[in-house]
């Protein structure tokens, strides 16, 4: 999800084409937080900044902020139904996937 109106790297639509984005719990200030890490650099993911970095949905914009967040800006719960509807598409394609043994048929 977007923090206001930039690209977060713990959002589930951002990727890195490098595949060295991993997803870590640290302890800061005496709380457990989940934080980006980066194992090509071994240091925390620079998020929009990184010239790797890109949004599965296409909506990471030049200067870093989210599509999404711009379009939704008066509402997250549209941005929310919005991560449902992908969530329950790949359960879909999933079961889909093991009742026919053929799962790259159903990822178009």
């Amino acid at each position: 999800m977007p923090i206001k109106d930039r690209c977060n790297p713990l959002c589930p639509f951002f990727k890195c084409s490098k595949n060295a984005l991993v997803v870590v719990n640290r302890v800061v200030k005496g709380h457990v937080q989940k934080v980006a890490m980066c194992r090509w650099i071994g240091d925390q993911c620079l998020g929009s900044r990184c010239q790797f970095a890109y949004c599965e949905r296409r909506a990471l914009l030049p200067d870093g902020k989210c599509a999404f967040a711009v379009r939704f800006k008066g509402s997250g719960d549209e941005f929310m139904k919005e991560l449902e509807k992908e969530s329950l598409d790949n359960k879909v394609k999933d079961i889909l996937g093991r009742r026919v043994g053929r799962r790259e048929t159903f990822l178009e």
